[in-house]
């Protein structure tokens, strides 16, 4: 053939193939946008080490701690959901961050929920805040900032420009997305720490292997909440999960906690780096310790990863079956109320101080925790006698995030979910704000008791409080239209068998 009628023929074929082909199917488009992004909020070597009534340092690191955003933009309204590793979030980080997050990028502060995954092994945020005895007695002042848990005031700082560069880092990766909704199971890594015992009482922690324990005194909540956005071409933006369970597994040094085998186990199934934002369920009674269990505790860092990859897991396989949307409504509802504090008697206020005056003893020191702790109530019930605290609803299609400020008991959040309209309802407590552990009204009754009733200067709502967050949660969501959840595709109508299978068997 000649060299100059072979291109011709090429030019030929090609356009007669093109014309062949068939036409192009649209882009898909989406009416929603998400943006997923983290920060480092990783603690120092020896800051304080917050989540007991006493003081503790950081010796060692064992992973990064971080600031998780989630946001989401309909092009009417902005929401955003951000997970903290840290024990609690201070009422003043959420009002300064949100402040600043509306200022920089007119997103409402009402917009935005800031919770935190209660990580044991994390930054300095708590038990008692910078300037907050500086009225007290010499005595309590002492009592308050030598001897008590304390936040660091320039780890505060830090923690608030965090959230809000993370939300801008959000705001930079935004872009058409498609979500996915869906709920798993996980009932093996979490059990609730209160048990029966034969006095009639309830008791958290009494012991593996007590002989005076009957059961359990409250559920557990085993579903794992998940939410995902992927990008047009279908990868992967980013993850929520809800979950109840405390932080507490402390697999050594400064920690995520189990929510680093959480994200492990998910970035590393689905192969990917995208963000993972968690948001703690109602666990104010549930842990990993399985009282009942005839079997010796695992290690720390064999139970981080036991609990983080068990849940983890289970979130995968709901990100691998959920079907996806292009658009979701979005909507928020909150509302701030003043919960008044339970009052220590003036003779436990005296009793109290005669022994703290008397000296902390050798060995077993709880009574005088105790009684430390009582001291600082008294003093913040003559200055703040009611707390400040927030209940919000954010609507992302048809997923309701329900949020308290409190270590909230596991009960309160079942009710929230049974009474909400929504197809997916994810309780987060620990938003917003901290008033400690918040008891349901049954674990102040006569069968009731344990550590989470005590009353300190950290936990002390009157015992009302749990009741009032669940029913203002669910009349909340009750004033928002829930979006239908996505579906499957539907298969096309029948036409005919595959030829390939419809014979009967072959025999020679």
């Amino acid at each position: 053939m000649s060299r100059l009628l072979l291109p011709l023929l090429l030019i030929t074929i090609m356009g007669a193939s093109a014309h062949c082909q068939p036409a192009a199917t649209p882009a898909p488009t989406s009416s929603i946008q998400a943006g997923f992004a983290e920060r480092d909020i990783t603690p120092d070597i020896g800051m304080e080490q917050p989540g007991g009534y006493g003081k503790s340092y950081h010796l060692t690191f064992h992973d990064a701690c971080k600031v998780r955003v989630a946001l989401f933009d309909d092009g009417k309204k902005k929401v955003v959901l951000i997970g903290l590793d840290t024990l609690v979030v201070p009422r003043k980080v959420t009002l300064d961050a949100r402040a600043k997050i509306e200022k920089d990028f007119k997103i409402p502060g009402d917009c935005v929920m800031i919770g935190a995954s209660h990580s044991h092994s994390s930054g300095p945020v708590g038990m008692v805040m910078p300037g907050e005895f500086d009225a007290a007695s010499d005595l309590v002042k002492r009592l308050a900032y030598e001897e008590s848990s304390c936040a660091d005031a320039g780890f505060l700082t830090r923690l608030t420009s965090e959230i809000v560069a993370g939300v801008k880092a959000a705001m930079l990766t935004k872009q058409p997305a498609q979500i996915g909704y869906g709920f798993g199971h996980e009932d093996k890594v979490a059990f609730n720490r209160r048990l029966r015992m034969k006095n009639g009482q309830s008791w958290s922690h009494p012991g593996a292997g007590n002989p005076d324990i009957l059961e359990y005194a409250g559920p557990i909540d085993p579903q794992v909440g998940v939410i995902g956005a992927w990008d047009m071409n279908g990868k992967l933006l980013g993850s929520i999960v809800n979950y109840a369970c405390h932080a507490t597994t402390n697999p050594g040094g400064i920690s995520a906690n189990w929510i680093h085998y959480l994200e492990k186990t998910i970035q590393g199934a689905l192969d990917s780096h995208a963000p993972v934002v968690f948001l703690q369920g109602a666990c104010g009674d549930v842990t990993q310790v399985d009282n009942l269990s005839p079997n010796r505790r695992p290690a720390p860092e064999e139970w981080s990863r036991f609990v983080g990859g068990r849940v983890g897991a289970e979130a995968v396989r709901v990100l691998l079956s959920m079907p996806k949307a292009t658009e979701a409504v979005l909507d928020v509802r909150q509302k701030t109320m003043m919960i008044p504090r339970r009052k220590p008697s003036p003779k436990r206020v005296q009793d109290s101080l005669a022994l703290v005056e008397a000296g902390k003893p050798v060995g077993d020191v709880t009574n005088y925790m105790f009684a430390k702790e009582i001291l600082m109530l008294d003093h913040l019930c003559k200055v703040t006698p009611e707390v400040e605290s927030e209940v919000q609803v954010i609507q992302v299609g048809p997923a309701a995030f329900v949020s308290n400020p409190a270590e909230y008991f596991c009960q309160f959040g079942l009710d929230i979910k049974k009474g909400s309209p929504f197809a997916f309802t994810f309780p987060v407590e620990l938003a917003n704000g901290i008033v400690g552990y918040v008891p349901t009204e049954e674990a102040f009754g006569p069968n009731g008791g344990g550590y989470e009733t005590r009353l300190t200067a950290y936990s002390n709502l009157v015992i009302t409080a749990g009741r009032t967050f669940a029913d203002t949660g669910i009349a909340l969501t009750k004033e928002m239209k829930p979006a239908p959840a996505p579906e499957a595709p539907k298969a096309p109508p029948f036409a005919k068998p595959w030829t390939y299978g419809n014979v009967p068997p072959e025999l020679e």
